[in-house]
């Protein structure tokens, strides 16, 4: 190879170190997990041992690769307060964090409603610290002293870059990641940021994540043995790198991106800014792409979903394995519209704020909680393969809402990847929801880094991301259609139950 990029893609579950060559290729990868530092009862990001691992990683592949470029992706709703010694001045909390309903209360007081926010910045009201702009105003309240000595708030993937380079910055992802802290209709920081104090300790200008803020730092050049020439990237918000390879092949729209796991997220490039009235104060948003467009988003955490549920039927059931796909079953439950398996587990985490966890059979409830407790058992729940199969149902249905709140309309493919691309039930019964859209499977399964890794080469060549797609193939199967005609009144049905408020216990 002529050279090669290593990316670093950090999760909130694991962190990876990824080698790709000039040809775009994936070489080598190292993944690590690293528990929460608690600090005060709080669980924290331990930066410094990542930082540590991370530097012992790229000094090994200093040795084995000519790295002449590096890219940092990281999940969103962080940042991290840097002190006059260049190092944290402030605990780098999780996101997954809840301080309580008087936060939330305090913080709408203070900026103006969830719905006028929601307007201005695209993100929406996420309980816990999930939104940027709430984790900066509980590091205010909860540590004021250290915030005092903060003299720069970079947002996650620009702070390790600052790291290895010692050059500041912020880009489009990040910031317009629902963070509150970027008004996507004038441009500029947004009330939010202005009323935390933000200004004089944020980068006024955002770059795309392609630029290149500087080389490597003598510091981390000498620790890892890289020359000072590798450049580094200004970074990018991984969901928005996932979307690069797309970009690549089809220009930047004509399709949504149905990005399944813990966190199922759909994105679709669109020419315009701009909430529905009816959209207000839903799980929909906005994120930036790395051109600086518009991604209307909608997520709900559907890996959780799944996880949590079919665990409490294979204990129920003593059972660890996952039983076939058995059409006649599903169109069975779809027909009788008895039973119905509704979110959210996380409150207010997806589609359906209001919902709370259960499930209703012949009008009657059964709370999540009263399940696990082993104090209710719906009927549906005696047969292991029926109450799989009403999870699977359940989680199309949330899939279909997502979709339709980020604009889908006839015609515009939807690519799937991620955990459920291997589900058939799931895959079978979305194409049948969707006769005019076709879904289609895509075989990336390293799609962020691979995206981080096309920025450093746009960066070192010069070329257009449009250019690089001769650098990879994505192998497109679409789902083959098979007609359900039971889908449409046992979703109409199904709503019903999600969009009305529990009966009292």
């Amino acid at each position: 190879m002529e050279y090669a990029i290593a990316v670093l893609d950090i999760g909130m579950t694991n962190k990876k170190v990824a080698v790709y060559d000039d040809a775009l290729r994936p070489v080598d990868s190292r993944y690590r997990h690293f528990p929460p530092l608690l600090r005060d009862g709080l669980e924290t990001h331990d930066l410094a041992a990542m930082e540590d691992w991370f530097t012992e990683q790229i000094a090994r592949y200093a040795r084995l690769y000519p790295v002449k470029g590096m890219a940092v992706s990281t999940h969103g709703a962080t940042f991290v307060g840097v002190g006059k010694d260049g190092t944290p001045s402030l605990p780098c909390v999780y996101y997954t964090h809840e301080p309580g309903d008087a936060f939330h209360e305090r913080f709408y007081a203070r900026f103006g409603s969830p719905e006028a926010l929601q307007e201005e910045t695209g993100t929406p009201a996420f309980k816990a610290l999930i939104n940027t702009g709430k984790g900066i105003f509980f590091a205010q309240e909860q540590y004021p002293e250290a915030f005092k000595q903060t003299v720069q708030v970079l947002l996650y993937p620009q702070y390790w870059g600052y790291r290895f380079s010692g050059k500041t910055g912020a880009e489009r992802t990040s910031m317009g990641c629902h963070s509150y802290l970027w008004d996507q209709r004038q441009g500029r920081l947004s009330s939010v940021a202005q009323g935390l104090g933000l200004a004089p300790l944020m980068p006024k200008r955002l770059g795309a994540p392609w630029d290149v803020p500087g080389t490597l730092s003598p510091a981390f050049a000498r620790k890892t043995g890289l020359t000072q020439e590798v450049i580094l990237t200004l970074g990018i918000h991984d969901s928005n790198a996932s979307l690069l390879p797309h970009f690549a092949k089809h220009g930047e729209g004509g399709f949504v991106l149905n990005s399944t796991g813990t966190w199922c997220v759909i994105m679709h490039p669109v020419p315009a800014y701009g909430f529905a009235k009816e959209e207000l104060g839903k799980v929909v948003f906005f994120n930036i792409s790395a051109f600086g467009t518009p991604v209307k988003t909608a997520i709900f955490l559907g890996g959780q979903e799944f996880e949590r549920w079919s665990r409490l039927l294979k204990d129920i059931h003593s059972r660890r394995d996952l039983p076939p796909f058995d059409l006649s079953l599903y169109r069975s439950l779809l027909a009788d519209k008895s039973a119905f398996l509704l979110p959210e587990l996380t409150p207010g985490s997806g589609q359906f704020p209001w919902s709370t966890p259960r499930v209703i059979e012949d009008g009657q409830e059964y709370p999540f909680s009263a399940l696990a407790q082993g104090t209710l058992m719906p009927p549906v729940f005696k047969r292991y393969e029926a109450g799989i199969a009403l999870l699977g149902i359940s989680l199309v249905m949330q899939t279909l809402t997502a979709l339709e709140r980020t604009g889908l309309v006839p015609g515009v493919p939807v690519f799937t990847e991620g955990g459920f691309r291997k589900d058939r039930a799931y895959l079978t019964l979305l194409a049948a929801a969707l006769p005019k859209n076709r879904v289609v499977l895509t075989d990336m399964a390293e799609a962020t880094a691979l995206g981080a890794a096309m920025t450093v080469k746009m960066a070192l060549t010069g070329k257009k991301l449009a250019d690089l797609a001769e650098d990879f193939d994505i192998a497109y199967q679409e789902v083959l259609r098979i007609d359900i005609p039971e889908l449409a009144r046992y979703r109409e049905a199904w709503l019903g139950h999600a969009q009305s408020p529990p009966q009292a216990a």
